[in-house]
């Protein structure tokens, strides 16, 4: 049932896509250093600085539900990771089938995953779909200044939400997200593999710099 949902939402979403690969990877992109921002500009319920600097990668969505088919919700967006030399270029993911730990009524909602491991990153990098929990455990992370001085990692991934102004961990145990090849391609202007974005071999278009310069103070 998990898998049919996925791939309900995912054909969804990509049918109702009008523009081309670039533009919505561009969309994602730009998209993605916003809610950065918005995360930023609530320090009291924002992801802790020190989250952040310990990060090897972060996976940013948006998710729309699509209440005329139920529950089904699809989202798309990018992950990206360290480097020795500062964060690589995005890389389009998506996923479907999110259907608990949103507000009752919401129907966008904002998600930061900060990957807290290599393995956590390694899973993005391999393309195809990657499950959040079991090997790779997941949980609901730590929020605002106060928690600052306490934070130690947990976790594989810590997950955030942002829905109508509210800021909170959520629990996303059991979430498929998947690279989305096309629009990577579209993007970079060739064929490009994951591992090869996020390892920092692949150079980032220009229009990435909005979302690097976001990130370079991490």
């Amino acid at each position: 049932m998990r898998s049919i949902l996925f791939l309900t939402a995912v054909t969804l979403f990509t049918a109702c896509a009008t523009t081309s690969s670039r533009e919505t990877m561009q969309a994602n992109v730009d998209q993605a250093a916003a809610i950065i921002e918005r995360f930023e500009a609530i320090p009291e319920r924002a992801i802790p600085p020190a989250v952040m600097r310990a990060a090897r990668g972060l996976a940013i969505l948006t998710v729309t539900k699509a209440g005329f088919i139920g529950s089904v919700r699809g989202g798309t967006g990018v992950v990206v990771a360290r480097t020795e030399t500062g964060w690589s270029g995005p890389s389009a993911i998506g996923t479907g089938g999110l259907g608990v730990g949103f507000q009752a009524g919401a129907e966008v909602a904002e998600l930061v995953i900060v990957l807290n491991s290599s393995e956590a990153v390694n899973a993005f990098a391999k393309g195809g779909n990657v499950t959040l929990g079991g090997a790779l455990s997941v949980a609901a992370g730590p929020v605002g200044r106060t928690a600052e001085a306490g934070v130690a990692v947990g976790a594989a991934m810590y997950t955030y939400s942002r829905s109508q102004g509210l800021f909170a961990g959520i629990s996303l145990e059991g979430t498929v997200i998947a690279t989305r090849d096309r629009i990577n391609a579209g993007y970079y202007g060739e064929s490009v593999e994951a591992k090869e974005i996020l390892a920092g071999r692949i150079q980032p278009p220009a229009d990435a710099q909005k979302l690097l310069a976001v990130l370079s103070q991490y």
